[in-house]
């Protein structure tokens, strides 16, 4: 494995349960966040959103199809698992999120709740 691949394993967790860190960018603007995570080799089906006690994981297992009758001769991914976890503001609706797997990407919209958006006070002539 080289010494760029992100791994992530819980303390005392056995080595072959190991899983991937995927790629993530999160951007925030007035209204939410948006998160996009790289998820290469992973279809809907096998992808699991979580939100519990504040904090959003994120796990999918890789699906590569290889064809009857032929092995791989390399593999890029070499673990089975992708895994991530992340703790969520209270400034958040997360029961309001909306997911999105496009192409191996997962789009992760969730907006702010009510009370955190930005509100404009009207200002009135005297």
């Amino acid at each position: 494995m080289s010494e760029n691949t992100a791994v992530a394993r819980k303390a005392g967790e056995p080595r072959s349960e190991a899983t991937l860190l995927p790629a993530v960018d999160v951007v925030e603007d007035a209204s939410g966040i948006t998160l996009y995570a790289d998820l290469p080799g992973v279809p809907k089906e096998k992808l699991n959103l979580q939100i519990e006690a504040g904090t959003l994981t994120i796990e999918g297992e890789v699906a590569l199809q290889v064809p009857e009758g032929t092995e791989a001769t390399h593999a890029e991914v070499s673990l089975p698992r992708y895994r991530r976890a992340f703790t969520l503001s209270k400034e958040l609706d997360v029961e309001k999120v909306a997911a999105e797997l496009n192409h191996g990407v997962l789009k992760l919209r969730i907006p702010k709740a009510a009370h955190a958006q930005p509100k404009r006070i009207e200002v009135r002539a005297g």
